[in-house]
């Protein structure tokens, strides 16, 4: 089982920046499609951007791309730098870890299914 553990999250105003930090609590070395996703207010939960933690694979939304990063360290805590935030990002980000899985398998849509979750770190963007 791998447990995850967010933080970063905060209040900025448009235009700012954050970086999450997604730490794995219990550190395997299976390799792991890990990734953020997002739920704002009224909103389903919406796939932000994955990435493959035995290779270079990664994933965004159509909504961050180019604004958002996402990458890894060698402990498989994952990052999210977002740049340029809109209050349209604001929600509360989940990380999710999926073990089991091949890197061609690694995508938004893979993350919906047979995920640990975070707890989840809150992101507010004002105009």
């Amino acid at each position: 089982q791998v447990e995850l553990v967010e933080s970063g999250g905060g209040s900025v105003q448009a235009g700012g920046s954050l970086n999450l930090s997604c730490a794995t609590s219990r550190y395997t070395t299976s390799s792991k499609c890990m990734g953020w996703f997002r739920q704002g207010p009224g909103k389903e939960r919406e796939g932000v951007a994955v990435i493959y933690t035995g290779g270079t694979i990664v994933s965004y939304a159509d909504s961050v791309e180019g604004r958002f990063t996402i990458s890894r360290d060698n402990k498989d805590t994952v990052y999210l730098q977002m740049n340029d935030l809109k209050p349209e990002d604001t929600a509360m980000y989940y990380c999710g870890g999926r073990v089991g899985i091949m890197g061609y398998e690694c995508s938004l849509a893979a993350m919906r299914e047979k995920t640990y979750w975070g707890q989840g770190t809150q992101v507010t963007v004002s105009s």
